[in-house]
């Protein structure tokens, strides 16, 4: 089921993309405002509490209403998983970005792309040369599909194969959205999450996504140029920061840049002003200042080439996790 429930959402998505500010992310903003608001006292067993009320009470409810579901009919389970993978998973809730850059990089209109780049990430790219938009460009997206897809793909896989339905893709989405919404409302009001418990859900999300990232390195390593893919991971984890929220993204980067044979890494762009997380789920999560400056890694100097070379990369993955996922479903089946 877990392979028709992922296909079907997708198609969904393709077709007819969740709009914005709709009242199931609404309702989740306020459920962790009212998380933090309610639970955070300033210390860090409060932190902890909040971030599991915030994270395991929708995901704890997801599971509830799919073994309730699963009681009355299977069909209605299967179409409750559908639902949910609708809401967490999918391309278009960052895409339409990335296309118009690219477009723009095609056309030769630098400037747009710039204008672009920076209202995507809210930051200053007035400067930015081409190469460096299109380096910018790869990276921001590579990471938004593994948190938007891959990442969800592999919690949902897991907790689907354990009988849990859709529960881990809400879990892996609200991990990752806490984290930065509560950092968020800090920053930018001054109000909200304290200190341990933005550290908490920090510390949480780096756990929530170890795994996940690194099967999606592994997925661009299998899907493009293993050997140099493996030795850019390789090389980043012997130099990389300690603590699984500092290394997860740069482990997929250094996998891509390897992948796909690009430069990655290097100056980080600087925020402007605080980006808007408060489209929930939508946002895709990656702030100008998640990727801080670091050592380039080997490769070409990124083109506008590149940009077709991650679309090829990321869709192959993705067929890549349908054919795991269908001789998953293929093997239930017949067992």
């Amino acid at each position: 089921m877990s392979f028709f429930a992922v296909l079907f959402a997708l198609i969904i998505e393709q077709a007819r993309p969740l709009a914005r500010g709709n009242p199931i992310h609404a309702g989740l903003r306020r459920w962790a405002r009212w998380a933090s608001r309610s639970l955070d006292a300033g210390k860090p067993q409060h932190g902890w509490i909040a971030w599991a009320t915030a994270v395991l009470g929708p995901a704890l409810l997801t599971l509830a209403v799919h073994w309730l579901l699963w009681s009355v009919n299977g069909v209605l389970a299967f179409a409750w998983n559908v639902a949910v993978l609708y809401v967490t998973l999918g391309f278009r809730q960052f895409s339409h970005y990335f296309t118009d850059i690219r477009d723009a990089l095609d056309d030769g209109d630098e400037a747009t792309a710039r204008e672009l780049l920076a209202q995507w990430r809210q930051v200053d790219a007035s400067e930015l040369p081409r190469s460096e938009i299109v380096r910018h460009v790869i990276e921001f997206s590579v990471l938004a599909a593994h948190r938007h897809v891959f990442g969800v793909l592999a919690w949902f896989s897991v907790l689907a194969a354990l009988g849990l339905g859709p529960a881990g893709a809400v879990l892996y989405r609200m991990a990752e959205f806490v984290s930065r919404y509560w950092a968020y409302k800090s920053k930018s009001t001054g109000e909200g999450a304290s200190p341990a418990l933005q550290q908490a859900a920090a510390r949480a999300w780096g756990l929530v996504d170890y795994v996940p990232a690194r099967l999606t390195s592994l997925g661009f390593a299998v899907v493009g140029s293993f050997e140099d893919a493996i030795d850019g991971w390789r090389n980043y984890m012997q130099r990389a920061p300690a603590g699984p929220e500092n290394r997860n993204d740069g482990v997929i980067l250094a996998a891509t840049s390897g992948a796909v044979n690009v430069r990655l890494g290097g100056e980080a762009l600087k925020a402007t002003f605080s980006p808007d997380a408060t489209q929930g789920f939508q946002a895709d999560g990656i702030d100008a200042g998640d990727l801080q400056a670091t050592e380039s890694t080997p490769g070409r100097e990124p083109e506008v080439g590149h940009l077709r070379s991650i679309v090829g990369l990321v869709w192959r993955s993705v067929v890549l996790w349908m054919m795991l996922l269908a001789l998953l479903t293929l093997a239930r089946l017949l067992g």
